[in-house]
C-alpha cells in the first residue's frame, strides 16, 4: 500500500474534506480522489461517506484512520531520522496574523526558506481565526491569550501590551484610572473580547464597549490615534506612536497581564522536524530582536 494513499486518505479524514486535503497536500483535487479510490479498492472497503459538505468517516474508515495515522507518522519520523542534518524537504502551509506578520514573522519565514532550499513554504496572513484542521494548515502562529483547544501549542516569545489614548480623547472625555471606569469609555476591539487586567497579584476582567471594531491591531491603532476611542495593544503596534506622543499610556496601575505568541499545530503523535526548526527560529528570534516588539525592559 502506497504511504501516499496513506497520508492522504489521513488527511481526508482530519480535514473532513477533499479539498482541504488537497491544499493541505498541496495537490489537485483529483490526484486526492484517485488516490482513495485506490486505497478503498485495494481494502475492499469503503472508507469515506462523500457528501455535500465533505466527507464523513464510515466505521471502518474511523477504524482505519489511526492504524494509518499510526504508519504514516512511523514513515514521516524515519525520513526524518535519515535526511542530512538540517535537510528539510516538502512542504510547509503556515497561518499567520496579518498584524505585524508580514514585518515581524515574515523575515524569520524568509529565512527558513533561505536556509532550506528543498523546502516549500506557503504562507496565508489574515487576523481571522482559522481552522487549522479544517483548512489544511501546518501550524499557525498565534498571539495573544490561548483559548482551550484540543491543538498544541509551543509559546515563542512574550507579548507585552498596554491601554492606550490619544491626547485629544483624554482632553475631551477624560482618562480613565480604575477598571471600573472603563465601561464609560469608548473601546477600540477586535469583537466582543473581555480585557484582563492586573490589580496587583489579581487579574480582574473588564468587558469594553465601543461603536468601531475591527479585525486588525494597526487599523485599531490608527483609530485610537485619531481620538476614535481606548484601545489595548501590543507595545510592537504602538510603540512608534508613544513614542511620538501620538498615544498615552493610561490605566498604568493596571497593566494587562503578559501575553504571548505561539507556534500551534494539530494534534498529532510528535511535531513535524519543518515545525519543530520553525518553532526554534522564532523562540531566537523573540531572544535575539526584543526592540522589534516594542520592549524595553
Amino acid at each position: 500500500m502506497d504511504i501516499e494513499d496513506l497520508q492522504t486518505f489521513v488527511a481526508v479524514a482530519d480535514a473532513r474534506g477533499v479539498s482541504a486535503a488537497a491544499r493541505r497536500l498541496g495537490v489537485s483535487k483529483s490526484i486526492v480522489s484517485r488516490r482513495l479510490f485506490r486505497i478503498e479498492a485495494e481494502l475492499g472497503v469503503q472508507l469515506l461517506a462523500r457528501t455535500t459538505r465533505g466527507a464523513a468517516l464510515t466505521e471502518a474508515g474511523i477504524t482505519f484512520r489511526d492504524h494509518a495515522a499510526r504508519a504514516s507518522a512511523e514513515i514521516d519520523l524515519a525520513r526524518e531520522t535519515i535526511l542530512p542534518a538540517g535537510d528539510l524537504r516538502g512542504r510547509l502551509r503556515i497561518a499567520v496574523p496579518l498584524s505585524f506578520g508580514p514585518t515581524h514573522f515574515a523575515p524569520v519565514l524568509a529565512d527558513m526558506a533561505h536556509q532550506h532550499p528543498l523546502l516549500q513554504i506557503h504562507t496565508s496572513y489574515s487576523d481571522r481565526f482559522v481552522d487549522l484542521i479544517t483548512e489544511g494548515f501546518d501550524c499557525a502562529i498565534r498571539v495573544g491569550y490561548l483559548q482551550d483547544s484540543n491543538l498544541i501549542a509551543r509559546r515563542v516569545g512574550p507579548i507585552y501590551g498596554k491601554l492606550v489614548a490619544s491626547p485629544d480623547y483624554i482632553r475631551v472625555h477624560g482618562s480613565p484610572e480604575t477598571p471600573d471606569e472603563l465601561a464609560a469609555h469608548q473601546s477600540l476591539m477586535q469583537g466582543t473580547e473581555a480585557w484582563q487586567l492586573m490589580d496587583g497579584n489579581k487579574i480582574v476582567t473588564v468587558q469594553p464597549q465601543g461603536r468601531f471594531k475591527a479585525d486588525n491591531a494597526t487599523a485599531l491603532a490608527a483609530a485610537a490615534a485619531a481620538g476614535i476611542g481606548i484601545a489595548w495593544l501590543p507595545d510592537c503596534i504602538t510603540y512608534d506612536y508613544v513614542t511620538s506622543g501620538a498615544l498615552v499610556p493610561i490605566m498604568t496601575r493596571y497593566p494587562p497581564p503578559p501575553a504571548g505568541a505561539y507556534v500551534i499545530r494539530p494534534p498529532g503523535q510528535h511535531p513535524a522536524r519543518k515545525i519543530r526548526i520553525l518553532t526554534e527560529m522564532l523562540v531566537e528570534h523573540f531572544e535575539r530582536n526584543p526592540h522589534l516588539w516594542g520592549i524595553d525592559r
